[in-house]
């Protein structure tokens, strides 16, 4: 699986932001803007939004507030180039409230750090699976030429099976005779040759998510057993 490359992959759907009820006049023109790290889900910052912050974020893409002390629009990254790339935008219940999911370009605070609370904004989580879940559905979708993971597709289910099956023993080879390097290394290739089984059977990683949740309840076998004495599952 070497070489391969994934990328974030959003669509968001512009024309429901437009129509969106914001209630600007609630707190006197201003909303505020939760900004949110559109793959890690990381907080970045907090700001206020007017209807025209609002509009040019939507036509820029870039992520833009109204200043409260310089009484001015403000698009983040302006000046220090660390622009907020809009990804989604959501409202809350009450239509008063912003989440804004944008891709940052650099730290966010003017301080220097990631986040406005002085947090590492690190991508390096659980949430990446969620990410490359994404891509691969895209692959799934495109099936671009030249890719791996097409290929993959392309060959069937019984071929990525088997690669599951390898990557699966390669890994248990590294951990009884190799590094820990090595085993990360083809962990990491079981890992993405499964979520690609997955997503050819027209699951995904969530799927599986579900299902550790459900065990992870202390009764979860005893629930079991009474499915299966219902003749609900085999």
């Amino acid at each position: 699986m070497a070489g391969i490359r994934f990328f974030s992959t959003f669509a968001p759907n512009y024309a429901k932001i437009k129509e969106m009820n914001i209630d600007f006049d609630k707190c006197g023109g201003l909303v505020p803007a939760i900004v949110q790290d559109a793959n890690t889900r990381k907080v970045l910052m907090l700001g206020y939004m007017d209807k025209e912050a609002f509009d040019k974020t939507i036509k820029t893409k870039k992520v833009t507030f109204w200043s409260r002390s310089r009484q001015c629009l403000w698009t983040k990254g302006e000046t220090s180039g660390n622009f907020l790339n809009m990804v989604d935008i959501k409202i809350d219940c009450d239509n008063d409230t912003l989440l804004v999911q944008a891709i940052p370009d650099g730290p966010t605070c003017h301080t220097g750090t990631d986040t406005c609370w002085g947090e590492t904004n690190d991508g390096f989580d659980l949430a990446f699976l969620k990410e490359l879940q994404d891509f691969i559905d895209k692959r799934k979708e495109q099936m671009p030429e030249g890719s791996y993971t097409t290929s993959l597709f392309k060959d069937g289910v019984n071929r990525i099976a088997q690669k599951v099956g390898e990557e699966a023993l390669e890994t248990v080879i590294e951990a009884t005779n190799g590094s820990k390097e090595k085993l990360v290394y083809e962990a990491s290739d079981m890992i993405y040759h499964l979520i690609v089984l997955l997503t050819s059977k027209g699951l995904r990683i969530e799927d599986v998510v579900e299902e550790l949740h459900k065990r992870h309840d202390p009764n979860w076998d005893k629930k079991r057993r009474e499915a299966k004495a219902r003749g609900e599952m085999k």
